[in-house]
């Protein structure tokens, strides 16, 4: 296993506890790009410099667009079907759900995507807005999932709910996705007793709690990829948000200045706080 933090200098990585340092960002892309990523990655941590662990303040991504797959939890489903049940689109979340065919949608190009530490954003034009935490596939080039890390797919639920073809309005703005805090480069994925934990802070104290295990995702991992390869190609790569089991409750809506912190190890915990909407 092979921990890539990026920092503001440069990329830390990190293997059986001793780390090296490269001032190369392009790196990144060569990861995805490698028909072996892992040993891509273990080749740049032999030639980089010894050092010490540092701070992460940038998502580990340099070129990569981030997609999203939805409704892949059963709690997912229903708050979906909840949502928009007063636009009449509820159904359509149930036939995905039993679908062959995933839904899979575009989340976010790099300049969309914050750090740990960094400050997501809720929409000036919606009412309620939350986080859903979510493993996140680090694919390469050629369709293999090599690794994973935590991913933040903010949502506007109300934009959602009212209509189904808003769907992109309520994912995709400035500050709508968070990565980090740091990709696992691994041949193994979490197990199905891995716990995804969010709490959601405000004023000092916590106003929301949640976890579930990936075992609760209903489609397996590698055929989420698949479906996003088919008839597509990702030359630098791509990463994969695989959907939310935890959803806070209908009455709650983030604020400016809540802090989210989402774990799941061994990523380690993704810390970021909300932004105030844009004027």
């Amino acid at each position: 296993m092979i921990r890539l933090y990026a920092t503001a200098s440069g990329l830390t990585l990190e293997r059986a506890g001793a780390f090296s340092g490269l001032s190369d960002f392009a790196a990144i892309d060569r990861i995805f790009r490698a028909d072996d990523p892992y040993g891509e990655a273990t080749q740049l941590f032999d030639r980089g410099s010894r050092t010490q662990a540092a701070e992460p303040s940038r998502p580990p991504l340099l070129s990569q667009e981030v997609w999203a797959a939805g409704v892949t939890y059963y709690r997912s489903r229903t708050a979906r079907m909840e949502e928009s049940k007063d636009a009449g689109g509820g159904s359509f979340y149930d036939k995905v759900y039993e679908a062959d065919r995933p839904e899979l949608f575009f989340k976010a190009t790099p300049h969309r995507v914050v750090g740990p530490g960094g400050a997501v954003r809720i929409r000036s034009d919606s009412r309620w807005n939350v986080p859903e935490p979510e493993l996140t596939l680090a694919i390469s080039a050629s369709g293999a999932i090599f690794g994973y890390t935590i991913g933040n797919d903010m949502s506007s639920r109300d934009i959602e709910g009212e209509n189904p073809l808003y769907l992109p309005q309520a994912k995709v703005y400035a500050g709508s996705a968070a990565l980090g805090p740091c990709l696992v480069i691994d041949r193994a994925l979490p197990g199905p007793d891995a716990t995804i934990a969010i709490t959601i802070g405000r004023g000092g104290a916590p106003v929301f709690s949640g976890q579930t295990t990936i075992g609760q995702i209903k489609r397996p991992l590698p055929s989420l990829a698949e479906w996003l390869f088919r008839d597509n190609s990702f030359p630098d790569g791509c990463y994969l948000m695989t959907g939310t089991g935890v959803v806070p409750p209908d009455a709650f809506t983030l604020a400016a200045g809540d802090e989210i912190r989402i774990t799941l190890e061994p990523v380690g915990t993704l810390v970021n706080t909300v932004a105030p909407p844009r004027a």
